[in-house]
């Protein structure tokens, strides 16, 4: 049997708040089996490096013998999670959400025990609830409680319109956890409203409420905003082997340390505090502990003959020289909805001295991005990309599309 103080010092690593951190203790002291919840909502077909960080968390869970739940939104993505929106989302419909659901089921176990693991969609129970039944749960929340939410509170105050809709979701969100009887519901940290909301639900159907964890957002490649595949700064767990090995070498330093924090699983944090302070030193390169790192993920979603065959392209297209040391970092602002086109992008930071010099060079062959010559001049890199951008033989910069 595992003693105490072990499983909790490996829940409470890497996340943000236990709420409440007592009645959690107090499960594990009585030696329960936990019903540990978290929520997907498919609303792309993929997962990202994101959600793999609720994901870690759920697995620790399991080797810690609790019962995972992976639930699908497919009701809630009907209506879009507002958490930390200052707009309204699309809702998408029904069968753009089955056919992301389908994708969930296989990616999950790529870091979940799928004997272990319990796969629910809530619209099993949504469904069944009705509408009398919607009006019952509504009644159980106020409008002034709703304003409470901090995303909300700045949409009502700035005359962005709310609709309806969204103040159901934290409700169905809530109503999730009473349908499955969770014991613990893990969410980021725009999450936090709506976990404390299945808390109130469940005491209201005379349950023992949940504890919630929050867990940090994992910020994206351009290490500003969340990872998001939306804004194109992501990390598919199905990227491909090489693809993926060169998107983790492409962030910044200190943002690989985060990285490290929230989704290795080989690294504790003692190790990383050590490997940190020996990076500082200079007694420890730091690109060699960002291909640690890479090496590790592209192993664990895509085995470790692929992460050493990805390790060796890098190192064959990257480095022996190729790749300074010193490179310099630029964050490109303005990006429309379009992006921003590559010529551009290479005048604005001097690695021409012109458009029509970039222009000029890209249909030469004499640029690259990531270590790919590329030959279309009206290229754009999207909103949230990080690239390494080169022309010619000498000339390097790291690039943020914000």
């Amino acid at each position: 049997m595992i003693s105490l103080d072990d499983p909790l010092a490996i829940i409470r690593h890497g996340v943000d708040e236990i709420l409440v951190e007592e009645d959690l203790v107090a499960r594990l002291e009585r030696r329960e089996v936990l019903r540990v919840k978290a929520g997907f909502d498919p609303t792309a077909p993929d997962l990202h490096l994101g959600h793999t960080v609720l994901l870690n968390k759920m697995r620790q869970f399991q080797r810690l013998g609790h019962h995972v739940m992976f639930l699908i939104g497919d009701f809630t993505g009907l209506i879009g999670d507002p958490s930390g929106r200052n707009l309204a989302r699309k809702p998408l419909d029904k069968a753009e959400l089955e056919r992301n659901a389908d994708t969930y089921r296989s990616q999950v176990f790529k870091i979940l025990d799928p004997e272990c693991t319990e796969i629910c969609f809530n619209s099993s129970w949504m469904r069944e609830l009705g509408a009398d039944g919607m009006i019952r749960l509504a009644a159980q929340h106020t409008v002034a409680r709703m304003l409470e939410r901090d995303d909300f509170e700045k949409r009502y105050r700035s005359g962005r319109p709310i609709g309806i809709h969204e103040l159901l979701y934290p409700l169905c969100q809530g109503y999730d956890s009473v349908a499955m009887r969770a014991d613990v519901e893990l969410g980021g940290t725009d999450q936090k409203f709506n976990l404390l909301v299945g808390r109130h639900l469940q005491e209201t159907f005379g349950h023992s409420p949940q504890v919630a964890i929050t867990l940090p957002l994992l910020e994206g490649l351009d290490g500003v905003q969340k990872m998001s595949k939306s804004l194109g700064n992501y990390v598919g767990i199905t990227d491909p082997p090489r693809e993926m090995f060169g998107k983790i070498m492409s962030v910044s330093d200190a943002l690989m340390w985060r990285y490290f924090e929230l989704l290795s699983l080989d690294t504790g944090p003692r190790e990383l505090e050590e490997m940190r302070d020996r990076a500082e030193a200079g007694a420890v390169n730091p690109k060699d502990c960002k291909v640690r790192l890479a090496g590790e993920l592209v192993a664990r979603f895509h085995g470790a003959a692929a992460a050493r065959d990805a390790e060796e392209e890098f190192e064959r297209r990257f480095s022996a020289g190729m790749l300074p040391e010193d490179m310099p970092e630029h964050d490109v602002q303005g990006a429309g909805a379009k992006g921003v086109r590559v010529a551009n992008v290479l005048e604005r930071i001097a690695l021409t001295g012109s458009t029509s010099e970039a222009r000029r060079m890209i249909r030469q062959g004499a640029v690259r991005i990531d270590g790919e010559r590329i030959a279309d001049e009206t290229m754009s890199l999207p909103q949230g990309a990080v690239h390494v951008l080169q022309v010619g033989k000498r000339r390097f910069a790291r690039v943020r599309i914000c």
